[in-house]
């Protein structure tokens, strides 16, 4: 049967092949009204899918009922929270197949009128709790979205609505548009003449003073506004656009125009009779007020009962009393006030520093952003002192060096190390320097001052207690400019005393500034040494001699931050001969010569071969004749050296037989024959 069955929701001929018995359980009952469409076991697989199929019958449902799958998307209404695919499907709530007349929804409250409003995700509040279901579920109010998605056109309905008030009040609107279309951002539902919620302070007109206590009626239904009457010929108040710029949009003006038309220049809102003064506009006077004088009070002027009505204006000292008791002169000659000062206040004042390079001390460097009160200090009675000395520095500035200068460079001279551009870096440069006992020269010229001059030296000895440093924390005399006060002296005070290789005493005599290494010691300076330096000795780097120079420093050379520096001493030990750094060739071919066989009889310096300095006629054989054009190796053969490694071999000069036999097996007369 379970195979007749498939083949029956396949084909829909089900009827036609199976018994009456059979098509009754194919199919449950009679669909309801709204389903009739979809009678015939041919439709079954419209709601109900295909075997296997895999999709849901809620999914199916949803294929007609656009507008369900439209809010649920939307996550609106009721189906919105109520159906979820795999949780609860529609059929839970809205069966079929029992009969025609079968109501689809069931109000499980018992009737749509007791349906708990929340659930759809809209509370209904104040008067919509008293209106009808069909009164709002009605067709001409279904504009929404789901509305054009639903198959219904017509009826009831039950989605389609919006929550907005203008979805549904379009013809309630008295304000004919003038307002934003959020009607709940100033009513409520419980009355639609009253304005709960609206806020006056966030209109365009905030209320206050009297103004808080008018009724709506006399601003937004005064004769001056045009109005509107309703169909009942009642005028209809006026919300948008209301004037209320000038007072005199509401309010007449009793002073005919004589004054101001801005009511607000000389009354507020908390009566017409009460004038604020601050706000009066003195402007329509013959003395503005402006800058400060607008904050003064008015008694100040015109006296606690006004009595003074015209009070004189025309100079500053009319008012008030010469703070600066005569000394306030420009060109020798006395001026008001308002020559250096506006009412926008007297500090600062209005002399520039323009003005002022035409003083007896012209402003200029970072004088030029000092305020004038720095300067100008304030001496009883005085506001500001005008007249003060000004021809030394030290007249306004105090010796932050600590008096470490004042037997070198007399205190009036501050300009000898600094500028008024500003009082560091200090303008005591290289050239200046050079006349001290340190040139600043190489490297020395890049180092900061702080670094040898500062209260904290990194990698320095710290000053002692009785250097005094001054506000400016320097050092400035006594100061070692020796090399060793800064750096650690890797050869042991060897070259400390003056006098032979050690030249001046100083490091200056052997190095340059620039740098530790290379050092200056040249050809020349060498000869001065144990071993003058000549021929082939002038090529030969130091190191190959000075093997300690092969090692470089790891760290540090600075006395207090020290670390790896090599030992430097070049101390011999043993007097220097050409075997002190060479390997004889010879052997002990010519120790039993007077010299010891010294290297330099027979060598020059310039190159170990040709040896330039033997003279064979100085030998035990003399070369002549034939024997002057013979070359060296045919009588000086190598032979294999002992103990060496094999292939070693040297030339013999000593001993060889100066006998003819010894080198010609047969004589020359006996070869003739």
């Amino acid at each position: 049967m379970g195979a007749l069955l498939a083949v029956c929701i396949m084909t829909g001929i089900c009827l036609l092949i199976a018994p009456t018995r059979l098509a009754g359980q194919i199919s449950p009952g009679p669909l309801a009204r709204a389903h009739a469409s979809l009678e015939g076991a041919a439709n079954c697989v419209k709601c109900h899918g295909l075997k296997g199929a895999g999709s849901p019958m809620t999914q199916v449902c949803l294929q007609c009922h656009k507008e369900i799958g439209w809010l649920m998307q939307q996550q609106r209404g009721l189906h919105a929270r109520e159906v979820r695919v795999g949780r609860k499907e529609c059929a839970s709530c809205h069966p079929d197949h029992a009969g025609a007349d079968f109501k689809m929804v069931e109000w499980t409250e018992g009737a749509p009128s007791r349906f708990d409003h929340r659930k759809a995700g809209w509370t209904l509040e104040g008067k919509h709790t008293e209106a009808k279901c069909e009164g709002c579920h009605a067709t001409k109010y279904r504009v929404g979205e789901a509305a054009t998605l639903s198959p219904r056109k017509a009826g009831a309905g039950w989605v389609g609505l919006e929550r907005n008030c203008v979805s549904c009040h379009t013809g309630d609107d008295v304000h004919d548009g003038a307002l934003d279309a959020t009607c709940e951002s100033c009513h409520d539902a419980a009355r639609w003449d009253k304005a709960p919620k609206f806020d006056h302070d966030r209109a365009d007109y905030r209320l206050d003073g009297k103004h808080v206590d008018v009724a709506c009626d006399k601003c937004h239904l005064t004769p001056r506004l045009k109005t509107r009457t309703n169909v009942e010929g009642e005028r209809v108040p006026l919300f948008k656009p209301v004037p209320y710029k000038e007072c005199s949009s509401c309010h007449e003006d009793p002073h005919k125009g004589r004054l101001s038309t801005k009511c607000s220049e000389c009354h507020v809102t908390r009566g017409f009779t009460i004038i604020d003064k601050r706000e009066f506009n003195h402007a329509l006077t013959r003395y503005p007020l402006k800058g400060e004088h607008a904050a003064v009070a008015c008694a100040a002027c015109h006296g606690k009962d006004m009595s003074r009505r015209n009070p004189r204006f025309a100079t500053c000292a009319s008012c008030h009393a010469d703070a600066h008791r005569g000394e306030a002169t420009l060109g020798g000659q006395a001026v008001d006030c308002a020559a250096c000062h506006k009412v926008e206040g007297f500090i600062p004042s209005t002399f520039t520093v323009s003005q002022h390079r035409a003083t007896a001390y012209p402003l200029e460097g970072k004088h030029q952003q000092v305020k004038c009160a720095a300067c100008h200090v304030a001496r009883p009675p005085l506001v500001a002192r005008l007249r003060m000395s000004s021809a030394r520095c030290a007249d306004c500035h105090e010796d932050v060096h600590g008096g470490q200068l004042a037997a070198r460079v007399p205190a009036a001279t501050c300009e000898s190390c600094h500028s008024v551009s500003g009082f560091a870096p200090s303008t005591f440069g290289p050239a200046a320097h050079a006349r001290l006992r340190l040139p600043l020269e190489g490297r020395h010229a890049a180092i900061a001052c702080a670094a040898c001059h500062g209260a904290t030296r990194p990698g320095l000895p710290g000053w002692a207690a009785t250097v005094a440093l001054g506000k400016a924390k320097v050092a400035l005399a006594g100061v070692d400019p020796s090399c060793t006060s800064c750096h650690v002296d890797p050869h042991a005070g060897r070259y400390s005393t003056p006098g032979g290789a050690a030249g001046d005493g100083t490091c200056r005599n052997c190095h340059g500034a620039d740098s530790f290494r290379p050092s200056r010691v040249d050809v020349a300076m060498h000869a001065t040494y144990a071993l003058a330096l000549e021929g082939a000795h002038r090529a030969i780097p130091c190191v190959a001699c000075h093997a300690e120079l092969a090692t470089r420093g790891s760290g540090s050379t600075l006395v207090a931050a020290a670390r790896g520096v090599p030992s430097l001493t070049f101390v011999a030990t043993q007097r220097r001969t050409c075997a002190t750094c060479h390997e004889t060739p010879h052997g002990n071919q010519f120790a039993s010569r007077k010299d010891g066989g010294d290297c330099a009889a027979c060598h020059g310096i310039d190159a170990f071969a040709p040896a330039v300095r033997f003279d064979h006629e100085r030998s035990s054989f003399s070369l002549k004749g034939a024997h002057a054009t013979v070359a060296c190796e045919g009588c000086h053969k190598r032979e294999p050296v002992s103990g060496a490694p094999p292939g070693t071999t040297r030339v013999v000069y000593r001993p060889l037989s100066s006998a003819c036999e010894s080198c010609h097996a047969t004589p020359p007369r006996e070869r003739s024959r």
